[in-house]
Protein backbone atom coordinates (compact mmCIF):
# COMPACT_ATOMS: atom_id res chain seq x y z
CA UNK A 1 0.00 0.00 0.00
CA UNK A 2 1.32 3.39 -0.67
CA UNK A 3 2.22 5.79 1.66
CA UNK A 4 -0.46 8.73 2.33
CA UNK A 5 0.27 12.12 1.08
CA UNK A 6 0.03 15.51 3.28
CA UNK A 7 -0.22 18.54 1.80
CA UNK A 8 0.98 21.27 4.57
CA UNK A 9 0.24 25.02 3.11
CA UNK A 10 2.67 27.93 4.61
CA UNK A 11 0.52 30.40 6.39
CA UNK A 12 1.24 33.74 6.68
CA UNK A 13 2.14 34.83 9.80
CA UNK A 14 0.70 38.35 9.81
CA UNK A 15 1.10 39.24 13.68
CA UNK A 16 5.19 38.07 13.77
CA UNK A 17 5.67 40.09 10.65
CA UNK A 18 4.44 42.80 12.16
CA UNK A 19 5.89 42.13 15.18
CA UNK A 20 9.00 41.94 13.18
CA UNK A 21 8.59 45.29 11.14
CA UNK A 22 7.97 46.92 14.28
CA UNK A 23 11.53 45.96 15.52
CA UNK A 24 12.92 47.66 12.37
CA UNK A 25 10.57 50.91 12.57
CA UNK A 26 12.02 51.15 16.56
CA UNK A 27 15.69 50.96 15.57
CA UNK A 28 14.87 53.33 12.93
CA UNK A 29 13.61 55.92 14.72
CA UNK A 30 15.78 55.83 17.89
CA UNK A 31 18.85 55.74 15.16
CA UNK A 32 20.31 52.57 16.61
CA UNK A 33 21.47 49.79 14.94
CA UNK A 34 20.60 46.19 14.71
CA UNK A 35 22.35 43.59 17.69
CA UNK A 36 25.27 41.69 16.04
CA UNK A 37 24.26 39.43 13.56
CA UNK A 38 20.58 40.19 14.23
CA UNK A 39 18.52 39.69 11.17
CA UNK A 40 15.77 41.97 10.40
CA UNK A 41 12.89 41.67 8.37
CA UNK A 42 13.10 43.36 4.95
CA UNK A 43 10.21 45.49 2.88
CA UNK A 44 10.16 42.47 0.53
CA UNK A 45 9.82 40.32 3.32
CA UNK A 46 7.23 38.31 5.26
CA UNK A 47 7.53 35.57 8.16
CA UNK A 48 5.26 32.07 7.21
CA UNK A 49 4.53 28.85 9.06
CA UNK A 50 4.32 25.62 9.02
CA UNK A 51 2.52 23.09 11.24
CA UNK A 52 3.16 19.59 11.34
CA UNK A 53 0.27 17.47 11.99
CA UNK A 54 2.44 14.67 11.69
CA UNK A 55 6.37 14.03 12.89
CA UNK A 56 6.89 11.17 10.39
CA UNK A 57 7.66 12.57 7.26
CA UNK A 58 9.09 12.15 3.79
CA UNK A 59 9.91 15.05 1.79
CA UNK A 60 7.88 14.47 -2.22
CA UNK A 61 7.89 18.34 -3.62
CA UNK A 62 6.79 21.32 -3.40
CA UNK A 63 3.81 22.91 -4.74
CA UNK A 64 4.38 26.86 -5.43
CA UNK A 65 1.92 28.69 -7.87
CA UNK A 66 2.89 32.39 -8.87
CA UNK A 67 -0.09 34.04 -10.47
CA UNK A 68 2.45 36.21 -12.17
CA UNK A 69 5.82 36.50 -13.01
CA UNK A 70 8.18 37.16 -10.15
CA UNK A 71 10.40 34.98 -7.51
CA UNK A 72 9.91 33.74 -4.32
CA UNK A 73 12.53 33.18 -1.80
CA UNK A 74 11.88 30.93 0.76
CA UNK A 75 14.30 30.72 3.79
CA UNK A 76 13.90 28.23 6.92
CA UNK A 77 14.26 29.63 10.53
CA UNK A 78 15.92 26.73 12.62
CA UNK A 79 14.38 25.32 15.27
CA UNK A 80 16.32 27.44 18.21
CA UNK A 81 14.29 30.41 17.32
CA UNK A 82 11.51 31.45 19.44
CA UNK A 83 10.12 34.46 18.02
CA UNK A 84 7.96 35.58 20.34
CA UNK A 85 10.96 35.93 23.12
CA UNK A 86 14.40 36.30 20.69
CA UNK A 87 15.48 38.46 17.73
CA UNK A 88 16.19 36.53 14.52
CA UNK A 89 20.20 35.56 14.11
CA UNK A 90 21.16 35.43 10.70
CA UNK A 91 23.16 32.45 12.25
CA UNK A 92 19.57 30.80 13.12
CA UNK A 93 18.37 30.84 8.85
CA UNK A 94 19.05 27.36 7.20
CA UNK A 95 20.73 26.73 4.06
CA UNK A 96 19.96 26.35 1.42
CA UNK A 97 16.77 28.62 0.43
CA UNK A 98 13.89 27.30 -1.72
CA UNK A 99 14.22 30.10 -4.73
CA UNK A 100 10.95 29.61 -7.11
CA UNK A 101 10.34 31.99 -10.15
CA UNK A 102 8.26 32.24 -13.50
CA UNK A 103 9.45 34.70 -16.22
CA UNK A 104 7.92 37.27 -17.99
CA UNK A 105 8.21 35.38 -21.30
CA UNK A 106 7.03 32.00 -19.28
CA UNK A 107 3.10 30.84 -20.16
CA UNK A 108 0.99 31.41 -17.75
CA UNK A 109 0.45 27.43 -17.21
CA UNK A 110 4.17 26.69 -17.47
CA UNK A 111 5.72 25.04 -14.53
CA UNK A 112 7.55 27.34 -11.58
CA UNK A 113 11.15 26.83 -11.96
CA UNK A 114 13.20 26.02 -9.68
CA UNK A 115 16.89 25.10 -8.25
CA UNK A 116 15.74 21.52 -8.10
CA UNK A 117 18.51 20.07 -6.29
CA UNK A 118 18.14 23.12 -3.69
CA UNK A 119 14.45 22.54 -3.72
CA UNK A 120 14.96 19.27 -3.13
CA UNK A 121 17.91 19.36 -0.25
CA UNK A 122 15.31 22.15 1.45
CA UNK A 123 12.32 19.77 1.50
CA UNK A 124 14.54 17.00 2.80
CA UNK A 125 15.61 18.85 5.66
CA UNK A 126 12.44 20.16 6.53
CA UNK A 127 10.87 16.43 6.69
CA UNK A 128 13.93 16.26 9.42
CA UNK A 129 12.88 19.21 11.52
CA UNK A 130 9.32 18.18 11.30
CA UNK A 131 10.39 14.91 13.58
CA UNK A 132 11.20 16.85 16.44
CA UNK A 133 9.41 19.99 16.10
CA UNK A 134 5.86 21.07 15.55
CA UNK A 135 5.49 24.12 13.69
CA UNK A 136 8.34 25.81 12.11
CA UNK A 137 9.31 29.66 10.72
CA UNK A 138 10.20 30.71 7.73
CA UNK A 139 11.09 34.06 5.35
CA UNK A 140 9.50 34.96 2.26
CA UNK A 141 11.20 36.84 0.25
CA UNK A 142 8.73 38.48 -2.55
CA UNK A 143 10.78 39.51 -5.94
CA UNK A 144 10.63 40.96 -9.49
CA UNK A 145 6.44 41.27 -8.91
CA UNK A 146 5.92 38.55 -6.15
CA UNK A 147 3.68 39.82 -3.92
CA UNK A 148 1.91 37.54 -0.94
CA UNK A 149 -1.32 38.22 -2.55
CA UNK A 150 0.23 36.28 -5.46
CA UNK A 151 1.71 33.49 -4.34
CA UNK A 152 0.11 30.06 -3.15
CA UNK A 153 3.09 28.00 -1.58
CA UNK A 154 2.73 24.29 0.16
CA UNK A 155 4.97 21.05 0.50
CA UNK A 156 4.10 17.58 -0.13
CA UNK A 157 5.07 14.93 2.27
CA UNK A 158 4.78 11.43 1.87
CA UNK A 159 3.64 10.05 6.07
CA UNK A 160 5.25 7.02 7.38
CA UNK A 161 3.51 3.88 7.00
Amino acid sequence: MASPTIELPFQLDTQLTEVMRLRVQSLQQRSQKRQEGERLLRGNEAVYRLDFSKQSLRFSHWTVRLAQPGQLTITATSQLWTPDLTNLMTRQLLEPAGVFWRAPEDASDAPIQCYEADAAEFGERIAELAKVRKVMYFLFAFAEGCSPETVDCSIIFKGDK
